[in-house]
Formats: C-alpha cells, structure tokens, sequence
C-alpha cells in the first residue's frame, strides 16, 4: 500500500495576492489583476499587447537587497512563496534534512536574466557580465535556491514542461515521498515572464488577447467570444508530508494529493489535441492513482487559459473522463482572474484547490457572459460552496510540447 501524502502548507505570490490569504479572497470574489503596462518597452517596441497581470507584490519588497540581486525575478517569486508554505505548515528546523527534498519546476526560466546579460554583452563587453549570470538564468534555479534555503537534502528536482510544469512538480513531490525518498517535499511552481520577447513571440502566434482597451476583461475562459490567454507571473509552493509524519507531530491537514498522472499527446509541438486524447488519459491515469471514481469528482480547477483552440478540448476530454458524473461537477477557471502564470500555474491553482477541499469552496470564473454552448460546462461565475461529504478535485495542467498532469486532491 502506497503511503499517503497530505499537503499542510500553502505559499503563493500572484497577481490577486501576495500571499495565501489575500489571493484566497480575492480569488472567492472574483478579483482581476490584469492591468495595462506602464513599461517603456511597451511603446518601444510597439507591442500588440499592453497588458499583462504582474504579481501584486514585488518580490524585492519581500526580499532583502542581496538576496534579490543574486537571484532571477523567477527564484525570487519562488522563494517568497516557498517561505510561506513553509511557515504556513508549522515545520521547524528540527528535522531530518536528510529526509526534506524539493521539486520546484518553471516553464521558462530565467529570462531576464539571460536577456539583460546578453544586452550587456552586445553592448558593454564580456567582461561586464556578472560572474552570476548562468546560475541565475538555469532553469533549475528556482529548485535550487528553496532547496539552499530550507536546508533540503533529499532532492531538488525540476519539471521543465511548459504550462504543465507546476503540477508535474507535485507529482515528482508525490513519487518521492511514495517511495520512501522523502518524509516532506516542498513542491511548487515559479514564472516571471512578462518580458517584451516572450510577449512578442506569444503575440506573434495569435495565443494572447488583444482586448487593449479593457485588459481586466480579457481573460475570459469558456467565453464564445475570448481571443487568447492573458500573461501572468508569480508562484506557488505546497508543502507535503507523509501522512504518518504530518499526523504524529499533529500538523493542520489541507487535504490529501491523493493522486497524479502524467501523459504526452505526441501531436503538435503547440495546439493541443483537438480530441483531448492525452488529457483524457491524464484525468483516467490520476483517478486511477487516487483510488477514485468519476462520481466522486466535485470540483475542478481547469487548464482554461481563454484561448478559441485550447478550452475546448479540456472539455472534451473531462467528458470523456467523467461521463455523465461532469454534469454535476463545479469548474472554476481561475485564470480568468490572474491570467497564466504559464510553468507556475499548476501550482498556484493546486493551492487554491487545495483551499476549496479544505473551506468546501470553490473559487469565481470572471469575465464569462455568453458561454460557448460548445462548452456545456457548470462553471462557477460565483464562488459557491462544494457539496457532498467527502470532496474529490481535479487541478488540470496542459502545456506546450503535448505535456498533460493531472492532481487529485482528496479531504482528509
């Protein structure tokens, strides 16, 4: 019998909040954080897209001054947010680091970083690039720097898969601890991408709104008329235990990850299988792994990033996964609020699932006023409480590349 693993701490910076409790009401209220860009390099660079939803907190209000200036804005999100899961969990520093491990993914990583060094190269020299400049760009920067920060020895690992990166991280947390590798993982996701690049390219490919003149309204999930996803940034950090660990010092349980699964479409490098093929074996692979029927899914957190191709085969492939049991399951599509953290989603969006297991609560889709009828889904436009007894939910990872994870969380 696999050991059990509960999550009993939560850390969060987003554009609705810069820690847990804020984003949590704000997320219940229906809140946006998308907001015009005021940079420079907007009219610079004359981007179709001025818009974007920036953490609500600067990390570097948060960090101290060295801290800040050996780290990408990435690791900083990331280790904001894995401070306060950790404190949230009531751990101390009388443990086994031996038995402590991290698995903290990104989607992108150090982008500015890399960026800003190659400007400094073109134009100032080599020998004006900072001697920290690769192990503040590496992808497995964020991993590395909670890992150095919490003392954890057991492991820092790094999901590297687009969009699907956050929630595969809590599936290598969930594998160590299930193995025997691990008593706690700290597992989370981090991203700070609003850069003009990358808000080229993405506008290049026709993936972002362009709604420049009403940017709170943009991201709009399941909406016949949304026109792409909305740029975001921040982290999410979840702290899990074994449950034999988390029990014996009396830990506050959140709720149990009870399940994961983790597929590939193997169809397009950037749309997704118009058949849901992939994902569909993702929800089936987490149910499975959770010891879960469809009838017992209550709630779902989804992928819904706002884009014409994307949420629909999320749809079809939930259906395809829960059959008739989907009619009575309440959706939240959270990214209408904050838009798309991208490798940090998944992880933002477990920890808000894992507070809607834990309050019986599901959080608001905005911005939704003529649903496609493609899309019959009972999503939630206003929070809602859950029903039944025992509440199952899904938080739903899709990313470029074809990458599909899938998390259940079960009350405890």
């Amino acid at each position: 019998m696999a050991r059990k693993v509960v999550i009993t701490g939560l850390g969060a910076t987003t554009p609705i909040g810069g820690d847990v409790p804020t984003m949590w009401k704000n997320a219940l209220q229906g809140v946006s954080g998308v907001r015009t860009l005021e940079d420079e390099w907007v009219q610079k660079y004359s981007l179709p897209v001025t818009f974007a939803a920036r953490a609500s907190t600067p990390a570097t209000d948060v960090l101290s001054r060295v801290e800040a200036k050996r780290m990408d804005p990435s690791t900083q999100f990331a280790v904001v947010a894995a401070r306060e899961a950790w404190a949230d969990s009531g751990l101390d520093g009388d443990i086994d680091k031996d038995r402590l491990g991290v698995a903290f993914a990104t989607g992108i990583g150090g982008i500015w970083t890399l960026l800003d060094a190659w400007d400094t190269l073109r134009e100032k020299g080599p020998r004006r690039v900072l001697p920290m400049t690769v192990p503040m760009l590496m992808p497995n920067g964020p991993a590395a720097a909670v890992s150095l920060d919490l003392g954890a020895r057991a492991g820092a690992h790094t999901a590297v898969s687009a969009c699907a990166s956050g929630t595969e991280a809590l599936h290598q947390g969930l594998e160590m601890i299930r193995s025997g590798k691990a008593d706690i993982v700290v597992a989370g996701g981090a991203e700070a991408c609003i850069h003009p690049m990358p808000l080229a390219s993405f506008s290049s490919m026709q993936a972002l709104s362009r709604r420049n003149d009403e940017p709170e309204r943009a991201s709009r999930p399941y909406d016949r008329d949304r026109d792409g996803f909305v740029m975001g940034e921040g982290a999410g950090a979840l702290v899990l235990e074994s449950e034999e660990h988390a029990l014996a010092r009396g830990a506050r349980i959140y709720a149990e990850l009870a399940g994961t699964a983790v597929t590939a479409d193997a169809f397009h490098i950037t749309a997704p299988d118009p058949e849901g093929l992939g994902a569909t074996r993702a929800l089936k692979g987490a149910l499975s792994d959770a010891r879960a029927q469809a009838e017992d899914v209550v709630h779902v957190n989804a992928h819904a990033t706002s884009t014409p191709v994307g949420d629909k085969p999320e749809y079809t492939a939930l259906k395809a996964a829960l059959g008739t049991a989907l009619d009575g399951v309440a959706v939240s599509a959270t990214k209408s609020q904050m838009g798309h953290l991208l490798g940090a989603s998944g992880a933002v969006e477990a920890v808000l699932t894992a507070l809607a297991v834990y309050e019986r609560q599901a959080p608001a889709t905005i911005n939704l006023e003529n649903q496609d009828p493609e899309i019959p889904l009972d999503v939630v436009t206003a929070s809602r409480q859950l029903r039944g007894g025992d509440i199952v939910a899904l938080s739903n990872s899709f990313g470029f590349g074809g990458h599909n994870a899938v998390a259940v969380l079960r009350s405890h």
